[in-house]
C-alpha cells in the first residue's frame, strides 16, 4: 500500500488523465510489474524496438470506439504503443506517414460509412495519394440482417490495397455477437506486428500472446407472459407489445434485447422435401454439429440470401442464376439440386442474425421482465408480399412460450442525474426506451421533468400506449406530452413539425441543462428532427448557421443530445 504523500501524488496526477492516456499508463505500469517478476507471456518488445500502431475507429453506435479502446489498451501491454483515435478528428494528411493503421469501423443502412468516418472515407477514395509504406489492417462491424453488410469495411480494406498499402491481416467481418472474433483478429494483428518489426532486440516467449478472454454474449431463456397487438382495429400496421420473463437478467434503462429468430417449420420441411435430404443426418455447420433439420430451423439463414450464396449455387449448379435475393425456398423451386449439391451450399449460407429491439420496460418498475416493442416487418421482394423473419417469429409466439435473447448494452444512450430534465423524441416503435426511461424515473422517485414528442400514422388507431401515458401525464411523472398524428391534421404535423411549433419552451428546456434524446427510423425521420433541432436553436438562440452547429455539438460533446436510430 502506497504512503499517504505518495498516494495523493498519484490521485492528483491521474485525476486529469483521459480514458486513453490511462489506459496506456496501465499497460506501462504493467510492463514495469512485469519486469519485476516471471517472464509473462507477452511478446514483449524491447524500448528500442518498439511498435507505434495508430487505431482509428469510425462509428454511429459506439462499438467500434469500444473495440479500438480495447485494442489499444491490449496492445500496450504487448509493448507496442498504440495512438487511439476517431477518423472524424484524424488528420488526414498524416495517411501516407503511417506505418501500421489499424482501422475498425462499422456500416450503415444501405453500405454507408459511419457519419463521423464520412470525410476519411471520401478522402481515400478521391485523392489519388499513394500509402507505399502502409501496413494496415481493417476489422469491420455490420449485421448480416442488412444486404451490405460490413461494405464500408470492405469498401477500406480494397482501397488501402489500391493505393499501395500492405495487408498484415485478412479483413476481419463481424456481426452483432463480434467480441470472440474480433479479439482473435486483434491478436493475430499484434503476432503480425511483432514480425515484421525491423529492429533486433525482439524477445518472443514459448507461450502464445496473452490474450484477455473473450465470453460470447450470455443467452438467457426468457417466457413469454403476453403478446398485444396495440393498434385497434382498422389500423395499416400490427405493433406488438411484448413482456417476456427471465430470471438474473440484469440490464439498464436505454439497453437492447438480442433475439435470434428460427425459422418457420413449413419452410423447413419444403427445403428438405425439395432437396431430398435427410433432416435426421447429423452434420457440423460452422462449429455446429446437430441434424440437419435443427441446423435449418435453427441455425441457418434460408430467407432473402446474400449474393455470395447466389453465386455459390451457380457455380454448384452450373446454372444461370440471377443474382438478386431471393428466398431459399424459392430458389429450389425453380433450380432443383440434390442432396450431395445441397450440403456443397451449406458452406456459403450465413447464420440466422440476431435481430435487436429497444428495451421497452424498467429494471426499477418492471422487475425480472423485458418488454419489447415490435412492427411487424411488411415488404415486397420480386413481386411478393413477404414478412420479416424475426417479426413473424416472435408474432407467433403465446403465452407461456419459450425466447433466447442477450443484452446489448448501449452506453450512449442513459439517463442523466434524477434532478435533470429529458426531452425524448420517439416517433413510432422509437417510442420503446422512452416506456423505459419514464417507468424508471417514476419509480425511483426522481425529480427531473419529463417531456415527450410522440408522431404516428392516425390517434384513434396507433396512439402507442395511449392509456399508460396518460395516467403519466394525470400524475404529473409526464410533465409535457406534444403528440403529431399524419392522417386527419389540416397541415403537415410530423414529429418534427411539432419540434418547431414548440420551438420557444423547446429551446428554454434545452439552455436550461435538459438532456435530448432521439430514437425511432434512421431515414428521414432522423434527418428532419436534428435539421429542425439546429432551426430551433438557430432562430431561438439568435445565433448563424455556424453557431447553431456548434452549439448542437456542444451538446452531442457534453452527453445532452444522444440517438439510437436504425
Amino acid at each position: 500500500m502506497l504512503a499517504e504523500p505518495k498516494l495523493k501524488t498519484l490521485s492528483a496526477f491521474v485525476n486529469d488523465l483521459t480514458k486513453e492516456e490511462l489506459i496506456w499508463v496501465k499497460g506501462y505500469l504493467s510492463a514495469l510489474v512485469a519486469d519485476t517478476e516471471a517472464p509473462a507471456a507477452v511478446v514483449s518488445v524491447e524500448n528500442t524496438a518498439t511498435k507505434k500502431i495508430t487505431i482509428a475507429y469510425g462509428t454511429e453506435t459506439g462499438n467500434s470506439k469500444k473495440l479500438a479502446t480495447e485494442f489499444a489498451g491490449k496492445a500496450k501491454k504487448n509493448g507496442v504503443h498504440a495512438k487511439l483515435v476517431s477518423l472524424d478528428q484524424y488528420r488526414l494528411t498524416d495517411l501516407p506517414k503511417e506505418e501500421y493503421f489499424i482501422t475498425v469501423i462499422s456500416t450503415q443502412g444501405e453500405g454507408e460509412p459511419p457519419l463521423a468516418a464520412q470525410k476519411f472515407y471520401d478522402h481515400i477514395h478521391n485523392n489519388g495519394f499513394k500509402i507505399p509504406n502502409l501496413k494496415y489492417a481493417v476489422l469491420a462491424l455490420g449485421d448480416t440482417s442488412y444486404p451490405m453488410f460490413c461494405k464500408t469495411g470492405e469498401d477500406v480494406d480494397i482501397q488501402f490495397e489500391k493505393l499501395g498499402g500492405s495487408r498484415i491481416a485478412a479483413l476481419q467481418k463481424c456481426d452483432l455477437d463480434y467480441e470472440l472474433e474480433a479479439n482473435d483478429w486483434f491478436t493475430n494483428v499484434l503476432h503480425s506486428v511483432a514480425a515484421t518489426a525491423t529492429a533486433p532486440a525482439i524477445a518472443k516467449s514459448a507461450d502464445p500472446l496473452e490474450t484477455k478472454k473473450a465470453v460470447g454474449k450470455k443467452i438467457y431463456t426468457g417466457t413469454v407472459l403476453s403478446n398485444i397487438n396495440l393498434n385497434a382495429k382498422g389500423s395499416t400496421k400490427k405493433i406488438y407489445h411484448i413482456e417476456i420473463a427471465a430470471e438474473d437478467v440484469e440490464y439498464i434503462s436505454g439497453d437492447s434485447i438480442g433475439i435470434v429468430p428460427q425459422n418457420q417449420p413449413w419452410v423447413v420441411e419444403e427445403i428438405i422435401t425439395l432437396a431430398k435430404l435427410d433432416p435426421d443426418k447429423i452434420i457440423t455447420w460452422r462449429n455446429e454439429t446437430a441434424t440437419l433439420e435443427e441446423l435449418l430451423a435453427k441455425k441457418i439463414n434460408v430467407s432473402y440470401l446474400l449474393e455470395k450464396a447466389i453465386k455459390q449455387f451457380t457455380i454448384i449448379t452450373k446454372k444461370e442464376v440471377a443474382l438478386t435475393r431471393v428466398d431459399l425456398i424459392d430458389l429450389l423451386r425453380q433450380h432443383p439440386i440434390d442432396a450431395a449439391q445441397f450440403e456443397e451450399l451449406l458452406a456459403a449460407l450465413n447464420p440466422i442474425a440476431p435481430r435487436i429491439y429497444n428495451i421497452a420496460s424498467s429494471p426499477a418498475a418492471h422487475n425480472g421482465e423485458m418488454h419489447i416493442t415490435v412492427l411487424q416487418d411488411v415488404f415486397k421482394a420480386n413481386k411478393k408480399k413477404q414478412y420479416g423473419l424475426c417479426t413473424q417469429f416472435l408474432e407467433d409466439k403465446k403465452e407461456g412460450d419459450t425466447i433466447n435473447f442477450f443484452i446489448q448494452t448501449n452506453k450512449r444512450f442513459r439517463l442523466p442525474a434524477d434532478d435533470k430534465d429529458i426531452i425524448m423524441i420517439g416517433p413510432g416503435t422509437g417510442i420503446a426506451p422512452f416506456r423505459s426511461f419514464v417507468a424508471e424515473r417514476d419509480s425511483i422517485g426522481a425529480t427531473g421533468r419529463n417531456w415527450l414528442f410522440f408522431g404516428e400514422e392516425n390517434f384513434t388507431t396507433d396512439f402507442l400506449y395511449q392509456t399508460e401515458w396518460q395516467d403519466l401525464f394525470a400524475t404529473d411523472v409526464l410533465t409535457k406530452i406534444s403528440l403529431a398524428f399524419i392522417n386527419g391534421a389540416e397541415e403537415k404535423n410530423g414529429v418534427h413539425h411539432k419540434l418547431q411549433k414548440e420551438a420557444v419552451e423547446l429551446f428554454n428546456w434545452i439552455q436550461s441543462g435538459a438532456t435530448v434524446y432521439l430514437c425511432g427510423e434512421k431515414d428521414p425521420m432522423s434527418k428532419d428532427v436534428e435539421a429542425t433541432l439546429l432551426t430551433v436553436i438557430e432562430e431561438q438562440g439568435k445565433l448563424n448557421s455556424e453557431e447553431a452547429i456548434k452549439y448542437f455539438e456542444q451538446l452531442k460533446n457534453e452527453g445532452r443530445y444522444m440517438k439510437d436510430v436504425y
